[in-house]
């Protein structure tokens, strides 16, 4: 048992997949996993363990930003010695031609967080994924036949932004997206040799205000990302 996860030895799989909503990881238990055990409730923070396809899995909630990530994500990998981890939530496109429901792989993660320039003050130190998940992933996605794009994301601190447009700027030099977590996820993937990606489905757009979606649909109609995901961790 660690600080914030109340699972016992053996209780959460070597493979995991990561949603930010802690509502996202029930619905992913309760519709795609078998025999579904919930192995934690602190801090409403669920966390399940079934199988999927024969294989065992597990789903967790991580909250939101960089900080929470980093906690749930580091006791899953220090305590529970998860090696796969695959983050599965929402983004906003900056990219015109990346529309809402929309798959993004983030090859690579930008951020404005200081999390990983505290520890390497000096360097810009590139936050990417782990090429196995990605390449697995992207065509598992090809197969389904679902539109995906493969590009870097910026994880920020920071949703309700003051200066939009710096946003905005960096969806014209290739960034797909906007998110909060996929950065952290990687750093500490790397400082602990383990796998990690990110796949996001997109739930709004800066560009295309028009093509938002609600809140309940993005709690639990966001499908494609989980199944991509789920088959790209037993493979």
């Amino acid at each position: 048992m660690s600080i914030h996860i109340e699972a016992t030895q053996g209780q959460i799989a070597d493979k995991i997949l990561l949603p930010g909503d802690p509502l996202r990881a029930k619905f992913i238990a309760e519709n795609f996993l078998e025999n579904a055990q919930c192995f934690n409730k602190i801090r409403g923070m669920l966390g399940y363990t079934g199988t999927y396809k024969g294989e065992k899995v597990s789903v967790m909630g991580t909250g939101m930003g960089m900080p929470s990530i980093s906690i749930y994500a580091h006791e899953l990998i220090v305590d529970y010695g998860v090696k796969k981890l695959i983050r599965v939530g929402t983004a906003g496109s900056i990219d015109p031609d990346v529309h809402v429901r929309e798959l993004v792989l983030a090859q690579a993660a930008a951020t404005n967080s200081n999390i990983i320039r505290n520890d390497f003050p000096e360097y810009d130190f590139p936050q990417i994924a782990d090429f196995d998940l990605l390449d697995k992933a992207y065509h598992i996605a090809k197969d389904l036949g679902l539109t995906t794009h493969v590009g870097s994301v910026l994880s920020s601190d920071v949703f309700y932004s003051n200066m939009p447009e710096r946003n905005m700027k960096l969806g014209t030099l290739g960034v797909k997206a906007i998110e909060m977590e996929a950065a952290a996820l990687y750093y500490l993937a790397a400082q602990y040799h383990v796998q990690a990606l990110g796949i996001m489905t997109i739930s709004d757009s800066v560009v295309n205000p028009e093509e938002d979606t609600t809140a309940q649909e993005r709690q639990t109609t966001f499908t494609d990302m989980m199944t991509v995901g789920l088959e790209t961790l037993i493979r």
